[in-house]
């Protein structure tokens, strides 16, 4: 005799993609496509969960244009929705400038000019990875809803 299957809740993923110019317009437009994606998907603009990704978004965009920028070819911004998470991933073309692993990077010159990008996205990321996609590479970070999300 086996037990009868119990009823599993549908798994919904909601996903975004966008391929973005590599300019700062490009960069900044990433950000605003997120927030407002987000709000679409129940998760309100000014919540924690929507803060965090919008600084994600804004730093991975911003390293898509000035790091990983090959003149011609966009980054492409993803979004995904999905079992109390949200997945950002920002893609560039240039794979010869690969970012540190998560564990490796280093808290930046309190009096410097820049580095502070991966850090705050090792802050506010609850995971985040670097992966290789031809022809270039992608940066993945994920936020945790409270209480599963929307």
């Amino acid at each position: 005799m086996t037990a009868p299957p119990t009823p599993q809740p549908p798994v919904t993923v909601r996903t975004f993609a966008q391929r973005l110019s590599a300019t700062p317009r490009g960069a900044r437009l990433a950000r605003h496509l997120a927030l407002h994606q987000l709000d679409a998907w129940g998760v309100p603009h000014g919540s924690n969960a929507s803060d965090a990704v919008a600084v994600i978004v804004a730093e991975l965009a911003a390293n898509a244009v000035t790091h990983g920028r090959v003149p011609g070819r966009d980054f492409e911004l993803r979004l995904d929705l999905a079992a109390g998470r949200i997945g950002v991933e920002v893609t560039d073309t240039l794979a010869e400038r690969r970012p540190p692993a998560p564990g490796a990077v280093h808290m930046p010159d309190p009096l410097g000019d820049d580095g502070r990008g991966l850090a705050l996205v090792a802050a506010l990321a609850d995971r985040w990875e670097v992966r290789d996609r031809p022809p270039g590479k992608t940066v993945r970070a994920e936020v945790d809803l409270p209480g599963g999300g929307p």
